[in-house]
């Protein structure tokens, strides 16, 4: 965390808008600028020590819209996959996708998790059918303790590489991204498929591929804490949201039916 004298001098340079919670998280911190693409200029403030500084008053507006699209998306039921396999994002994508039960990626992503969704389903639910044989003892009298044996080591590295696709029954609605540029295949995947993409970016990533670019420090694990907090926080209220109109259908159905 920026110490106090640091953090004076960045408030100074940014919009009054910028909020020292941001500051305080390093979402500012940009990459040298011999990495930045050239599309994401628009969302620099300066450059401090060869160090682009993001435009906070830009992130604040990409969060904006992106987390009012989260929020529209599950109210209206729909399903995200979270994905991040950086040591900055994967605990804390793992934790808020098991929370609202949401397909996530955060060991590596697949090639053709989207685009050959059917062979990926095909392997998710053999990996369900193969673990549910082995816990009910179906496969004692079948098979040799050596094979059972590795039938969990099996089970094991399936659970590895896919265990977070298992409540994905269906192509996710929106695909949610920590560092684009770390995760290219699936961006790519997403955009073929139509599937709306929501980014946590930093300014090495292309804009033009994402829908909702949220731009900031997409390495550090501050900075993308606090854009999952915002993330989790919009999932929240969608989720409450739906219930509410819910239960609202619920009593005007039992209405009419007194009726």
């Amino acid at each position: 965390m920026a110490d106090d004298n640091s953090t004076e001098k960045q408030e100074n340079i940014y919009p009054a808008e910028g909020s020292r919670e941001m500051i305080e998280a390093g979402v500012f911190y940009g990459r040298k600028k011999s990495k930045t693409n050239p599309k994401m200029r628009q969302f620099i403030l300066a450059n401090r020590g060869g160090i682009e500084i993001v435009n906070l008053q830009k992130t604040t507006e990409g969060l904006e819209k992106a987390t009012g699209f989260i929020k529209e998306k599950v109210r209206n039921g729909g399903t995200l996959l979270f994905v991040g396999t950086s040591p900055a994002a994967d605990v804390a994508i793992e934790r808020i996708a098991k929370e609202f039960s949401m397909p996530y990626v955060v060991l590596r992503w697949i090639g053709g998790t989207l685009t050959n969704f059917k062979i990926i389903s095909g392997r998710v639910e053999h990996l369900k059918s193969l673990r549910t044989d082995l816990l009910s003892g179906a496969l004692d009298e079948k098979y040799t303790k050596k094979e059972r044996l590795e039938m969990e080591r099996e089970v094991k590295r399936l659970e590895e590489l896919m265990g977070g696709l298992e409540t994905m029954t269906r192509e996710p609605d929106l695909v949610v991204v920590v560092d684009p540029s770390l995760h290219a295949t699936a961006v790519r995947e997403a955009r073929i498929k139509r599937i709306p993409v929501v980014a946590f970016a930093n300014v090495d990533a292309d804009p033009d591929l994402i829908d909702y670019l949220v731009p900031g420090n997409d390495k550090a694990r501050m900075s993308v804490s606090w854009f999952l907090d915002n993330v989790e926080k919009a999932v929240k209220e969608g989720v409450a949201e739906r219930a509410m109109a819910v239960a609202a259908k619920e009593k005007e159905s039992e209405k009419e039916v007194k009726a």
